[in-house]
């Protein structure tokens, strides 16, 4: 089957995974195992859950048109503005640190 270059871009967390287990075995360079992987991934025949949003909004049945949407997101926006921000500083972990000893002599 001809290959096809294209460009792909990763989280860096994956790409290390992906590195390491080129590196670490037969797949020869990343592309092949991206390929293997998604080889695999089309024969297994499972798909996963379905990720469609139609059903998870809930629209105003007075403004069906959403004529009013902008002005309650502003609305909603400049709520959310006048609450107060709470953040809390994680504070370094103490303890005893080893310090290297002098050489003498």
């Amino acid at each position: 089957m001809p290959k096809q270059a294209i460009s792909v871009t990763l989280d860096t967390d994956n790409l290390t995974w992906l590195k390491g287990r080129v590196g670490g075995g037969d797949a020869g360079s990343v592309s092949a195992l991206l390929d293997r992987l998604i080889s695999a991934a089309r024969s297994s025949g499972q798909t996963g859950p379905s990720r469609s949003v139609v059903g998870t909004i809930d629209l105003d049945p007075s403004d069906p048109w959403l004529d009013d949407a902008d002005e309650t997101i502003r609305s909603l926006f400049e709520g959310s503005l006048g609450r107060p921000l709470i953040l809390k500083e994680i504070s370094p972990k103490y303890g005893r640190v080893e310090k290297p000893r002098a050489r003498r002599g």
